[in-house]
């Protein structure tokens, strides 16, 4: 089962999607962080996500980037490395990783395939396909590889577009690779929600609605956590 939670900064997606991991039957629990702490303000967050996830029993693997490369068997000393029932991830988030991904910061180093010394661009667009399609083509394979070795995976992700603004090209730029890259991650979900002020809408299986998803939706859809 693969969900894909989105929404606006301070949506109360994040809490949602931990939620639904919390809620599945799975009993270990992986949490791949994406985030890379510039400044205080990114060294506080993570701080609050780690005292959040405190005493929840997830295993956090920190992974900026290549997600693809991500084995979560190697993280379990008792049980087979092939095994995926049992397992459930959360993946946060998806903006910070394409972000990573498309843009060299400053004293992260030089990522081969990713960016050009420089720049800040990505070396695809000398290749063939256009550097947004083949970028958000990389990711989304990354990320739907880590579904294949879990029985649940919550994958959170943001709305980046919709203030309207038109920005400097390169920022247009993420926010296009974050447009293709949502639909290609929601093409492959079973689920898809959005979460508004706390309140979580389903927009996909909208055919089946809510409770074709279970209890664990509806519960918190009435108590708007």
């Amino acid at each position: 089962m693969i969900t894909l939670v989105t929404g606006g900064s301070g949506s109360g997606k994040s809490e949602y999607a931990e939620g639904l991991i919390l809620d599945s039957p799975c009993s270990r629990r992986f949490y791949v962080a994406t985030m890379i702490a510039y400044g205080k303000e990114g060294r506080d967050k993570v701080d609050r996500h780690r005292m959040l996830r405190r005493g929840k029993g997830f295993i956090t693997i920190e992974k900026p980037r290549n997600v693809g490369e991500v084995m979560v068997g190697e993280y379990e000393t008792d049980l087979s490395p092939s095994s995926r029932t049992g397992r459930a991830l959360l993946l946060e988030c998806v903006s910070n990783l394409a972000a990573n991904e498309m843009f060299k910061e400053k004293g992260t180093g030089k990522e081969e395939g990713t960016q050009k010394e420089g720049t800040g661009k990505t070396e695809a667009g000398e290749q063939q396909g256009g550097p947004i399609q083949r970028l958000s083509h990389k990711i989304a394979e990354d990320i739907i590889s880590l579904a294949g070795q879990v029985q649940d995976m919550v994958i959170v992700t943001n709305e980046v577009d919709r203030d309207g603004i038109c920005y400097e090209p390169e920022t247009m730029e993420y926010i296009r690779l974050m447009g293709c890259l949502n639909q290609k991650l929601a093409s492959a979900a079973d689920r898809v929600v959005e979460v508004v002020y706390g309140i979580p809408v389903l927009l996909k299986p909208s055919a089946l609605g809510p409770a074709a998803i279970g209890s664990d939706f509806i519960r918190r859809e009435c108590q708007g956590e």
